[in-house]
C-alpha cells in the first residue's frame, strides 16, 4: 500500500491599487490557512506598504481572518484602507451636484 500524495489547493492572492497589481497563483498543501497563503505569496515583501500592517482580507468579497481555512480555487483578496469615509464621500458628491445645478440655473 502506498501513501497518496497530500492533497493540494489552488489559491490566488490579489492586491490591487492605482499603479500596482499583485497577483500570485499558489499551490498549497491542504489544509491551508489564509495566513499561510499570505506568507507563501510573498506579498508583504513585494509590496512594502503591506509590511507590518494588519491586513483586511477576504475571499470573493467575504471577510476572512488569518486563521481561517482556504478551499481549492479561492481568491484571497487584500483590501486597501478607505481613503475617505463613505458617508463623507456622499456628502461631497451631493454638494458638487447642488453647485452644478445652481450654476446651470443662474
Amino acid at each position: 500500500m502506498t501513501c497518496a500524495e497530500p492533497s493540494r489547493l489552488r489559491v490566488s492572492v490579489v492586491y490591487v491599487r492605482p499603479g500596482l497589481e499583485f497577483r500570485r497563483a499558489l499551490l498549497l498543501r491542504a489544509p491551508a490557512t489564509v495566513s499561510e497563503a499570505i506568507e507563501a505569496s510573498g506579498v508583504r515583501r513585494q509590496v512594502p506598504e503591506l509590511a507590518g500592517r494588519e491586513l483586511e482580507l477576504g475571499v470573493f468579497g467575504q471577510r476572512r481572518t488569518l486563521a481561517e481555512a482556504l478551499h481549492d480555487g479561492d481568491r484571497l483578496e487584500i483590501y486597501r484602507p478607505l481613503t475617505i469615509d463613505p458617508k463623507e464621500a456622499r456628502r461631497v458628491r451631493v454638494a458638487v451636484r447642488r453647485r452644478r445645478r445652481i450654476g446651470v440655473a443662474a
